[in-house]
């Protein structure tokens, strides 16, 4: 596991950015990506660049069950804002949250990954060490799966809404087993709140509680954090 310490989330962005370029020279062609705050400046880099994506693929982490994808919370309209309107992928793949029947989805996308192994996997992760919807107590065998969000979630993501009432209580993830069988892994992670996290995540024990202390058992991941966020790891992460 490697460790970026970064002065900011811009710096941490480019650092990412970078990671995804050479990536992409030396052939990966499947991107897993995230939602979220934290990877928002590496989509600015990733728009800003000349890098063609025309003939990639992309695979989301997960979207919320039940809203539309123009509605201005789901993940389907974060990644047109973001990144897809300027850079348009050849596939680009997420969660209908719209499906008539949830668990046909969750089939559907576990084929989609498994026709499509992802080279680079962007992560995010939670104060509570989660990745993607996959909260504490998650397996570490779970594969794509419908998530009933927890009231602690639920009432984290009331500020983007309206008003508690209008969150979707429900979610189409991808598992902790599919994000790890990506050939590489980039998690962000920037501010002070993410403090106990970083520091369950890299040096805590594995798990099922830290769903992110998974990563310690893959083989090729990169922690990208600023000052803040590494506050707590020990100095020789710091060095």
């Amino acid at each position: 596991m490697k460790v970026i310490i970064t002065k900011d989330n811009i710096e941490g962005g480019t650092k990412a950015f970078e990671i995804i370029k050479q990536g992409m020279e030396n052939g990966a062609r499947v991107l897993g990506l995230a939602t979220g705050s934290s990877p928002i400046p590496m989509y600015d880099d990733m728009c800003d660049s000349d890098l063609d994506f025309s003939n990639m693929t992309s695979i989301n982490l997960d979207e919320y069950y039940g809203l539309k994808p123009d509605n201005d919370q789901s993940y389907h309209y974060f990644m047109q804002k973001h990144l897809f309107d300027k850079k348009p992928f050849k596939n680009s793949y997420i969660p209908n949250g719209m499906a008539k029947d949830i668990d046909e989805e969750v089939d559907r996308y576990n084929e989609i990954i498994a026709n499509n192994p992802i080279d680079i996997q962007i992560l995010g992760i939670g104060r509570n060490g989660h990745i993607a919807f996959n909260e504490p107590g998650t397996p570490f065998g779970s594969l794509t799966h419908k998530v009933n969000l927890t009231e602690s979630t639920i009432k984290a993501n009331s500020r983007f809404f309206d008003n508690e009432d209008e969150v979707p209580r429900q979610a189409i993830c991808m598992g902790i087993k599919s994000i790890m069988q990506s050939k590489k892994i980039v998690l962000l992670a920037f501010g002070d709140s993410k403090q106990d996290a970083i520091k369950a995540l890299v040096e805590g024990p594995v798990t099922e509680e830290v769903p992110a202390s998974i990563l310690q058992d893959h083989p090729d991941v990169t922690i990208i954090c600023d000052k803040e966020a590494a506050a707590k790891l020990s100095d020789k992460y710091k060095n």
